[in-house]
Formats: structure tokens, C-alpha cells, sequence
């Protein structure tokens, strides 16, 4: 089979297309034929090495999946072949972006049917990542003062539209670009960052900040003056602490997402409700995947790119 992998940790050029066993399930495992894989910016740093990530060499990036179970291993009775799922694989595994994926059938969730699979994998990790800041860290209600700040990004439309949903007032930051697609999500008031400071339109305290952008450390510091006393602030910026004001009492967190399959169903069903959408940027094939490494490592990469091995 075909499959994208690296020899060592580089620059995009170490990402090299190269023909390789396939996989095989064993106990407990399925294989799927992958539909698509997710590109994820902690690809990018896995890839370079940056990412404190452990990962076996030679190694297949894509940790987020969409595809067809293809084989059952043995003790594996709630899958079957020609099952449509998508999954959030483990970091420190060989990923997605190869012809077929083999992993535990218990990261596997079915697919949503409302949407093509291969758009499906844009899915698992972002939308994790967006309800587990939302209502795992700052426990989100409704009725409750939301501001996003990075709305526009692959995270950002997920975390509009669920706190939207929750009966959140949503405020969110975000470029020209990314307005009108913040508004349809559910943003009350979109913040142009680009020409208008933040602590200036903002003239009420939030009950929550949620920081999805890789803003100056000062300026994060600077909106913790935005959050009420009691507040929460979080973070999926995991390269940085996010910063609190223990004399208010706002605490802060940082997110690392993690796999949790009943929060994916749930965020499946969303989507098969038409509560979730899931947009899908780019389509690309395994020949155009150092590129788009290279667009994520310049900090030029717009939207969510899905890869697609019929494509290469």
C-alpha cells in the first residue's frame, strides 16, 4: 500500500510517498480503508521534532481518520466491515495518511451520514478539542459571557457553533476573511484584530475566554482583565501557559485533547442534526501533503485540509 511517512524529523522535505506492507489487525483491532486523514497543526510539529511527541521512526502522520473498516480482529464484535467510521488515533502511532490505518476498534466511533466520509475527518480532534475547553475545563452554561479569540481557525467555527448551542452569548475575534463565517456560527459580535483593540470592544466582563490563536504572551495576559471574578480561562496554545489572576480568583487551563469516543458520538450526532458543521477547506492527495506542511510551518495554511489517498 501506499503511505506518506518520515525517516527523521525535519523540514516538509523529510515527508516522502513510499510503498509499504499492509497492515494487518490483530486482536482487538480492525483495519481501515482510510476515505481521508485530517492535517493538524501538531503534525507539523511531530514531524519537525518541535512537539515533545514520542513517535517511532519511520512514521505516517494523520492522527485524525475517516475511512471504512476493511478487517476485524479477532474479540472485535462492535465493527464490522463496510462499517463507515472516523476516529482520533494515538499521537505516538503511525497515522492516517497511507492507504489503510490499523488501530484498537475501541477509537472508532460511526461515521456521520449527513456528510461526505472524506470530509468526516476533519472532525475528531477539533471538535474534541473545541468541547473539551468549552464544558470539560470551563464548564460553559447557558446564559453565560463567551469570548473566542482565533474564531477564524480550524478550532474556532466548532467552538462558536457549540457554545451557540448551549445558550452561550458568543464574542469572538477574528480577521476580515473569517467574519462572515464566525457570524454563521453564532458569533453575536465579531472583533476585527486586525484594526480594533480587544480590551476596547469588549465593554462587559465574560464569564469565559477561550484563546484558540498564538497571540504575545503580554496581550493574553492583558484580556485576563476581561474575565469576571471567578472566571475561567482557557488555552489550546500548549506551547505557552495560559495566564490567570489568583487575587480574582480566574484560573486557567491549558487544553491537551484527548480521545473520549462518547463526546465523538455526541459531536456525530450533532453533525447528522445539522447543529455541527464541518467545513472542509482543501482536498488534497499524498503528493501535495509537504506543501501543505510548508503552508503550516510559514503560518500560510488557511481552513481544514483533509488528505485523500485516491488522490495522489
Amino acid at each position: 500500500m501506499k503511505a506518506v511517512r518520515f525517516h527523521e524529523h525535519g523540514d516538509p522535505s523529510v515527508l516522502t510517498i513510499e510503498e509499504i506492507e499492509q497492515p494487518v489487525a490483530g486482536s482487538g483491532e480492525v483495519r481501515v480503508r482510510v476515505a481521508a486523514s485530517g492535517f493538524n497543526q501538531a503534525d507539523n510539529g511531530i514531524r519537525a521534532g518541535s512537539l515533545p511527541i514520542p513517535v517511532t521512526l519511520p512514521h505516517t502522520p494523520g492522527y485524525d481518520v475517516s475511512g471504512t473498516v476493511d478487517a476485524v480482529g479477532e474479540g472485535v464484535s462492535d465493527l464490522a466491515v463496510g462499517d463507515p467510521v472516523i476516529g482520533f488515533l494515538p499521537m505516538t502511532a503511525d497515522g492516517a495518511a497511507a492507504e489503510y490505518v490499523v488501530a484498537a476498534a475501541d477509537v472508532f466511533v460511526p461515521a456521520p451520514s449527513s456528510i461526505p466520509l472524506t470530509d468526516a475527518a476533519a472532525l475528531p480532534s477539533v471538535g474534541l478539542t473545541a468541547w473539551q475547553a468549552l464544558f470539560d475545563e470551563a464548564a460553559l452554561q447557558a446564559n453565560q459571557r463567551l469570548l473566542v479569540v482565533g474564531a477564524g481557525g480550524t478550532v474556532g467555527g466548532y467552538a462558536v457553533e457549540l457554545a451557540k448551542r448551549a445558550g452561550a452569548h458568543v464574542i469572538a475575534t477574528a480577521s476580515p476573511r473569517s467574519r462572515e463565517s464566525v457570524l454563521a456560527a453564532g458569533a453575536e459580535q465579531v472583533i476585527d484584530h486586525t484594526t480594533t483593540s480587544v480590551l476596547d470592544a469588549v465593554t462587559e466582563p465574560v464569564d469565559v475566554l477561550l484563546n484558540l490563536a498564538p497571540i504575545d504572551p503580554a496581550e493574553f495576559t492583558s484580556l485576563v482583565g476581561l474575565v469576571r471574578s471567578g472566571g475561567v480561562v482557557v488555552s489550546t496554545t500548549a506551547w505557552m501557559p495560559a495566564p490567570d489572576d489568583e487575587e480574582r480568583g480566574v484560573r486557567s487551563a491549558v487544553i491537551f485533547v484527548r480521545s473520549d469516543t462518547e463526546q465523538l458520538r455526541r459531536l456525530v450526532g450533532l453533525v447528522d442534526s445539522g447543529d455541527l458543521h464541518v467545513d472542509v477547506a482543501r482536498r488534497v492527495g499524498f503528493d501535495q501533503l509537504a506543501a501543505v506542511h510548508e503552508q503550516s510551518a510559514a503560518g500560510t495554511l488557511r481552513g481544514k485540509v483533509v488528505v485523500v489517498p485516491d488522490a495522489a
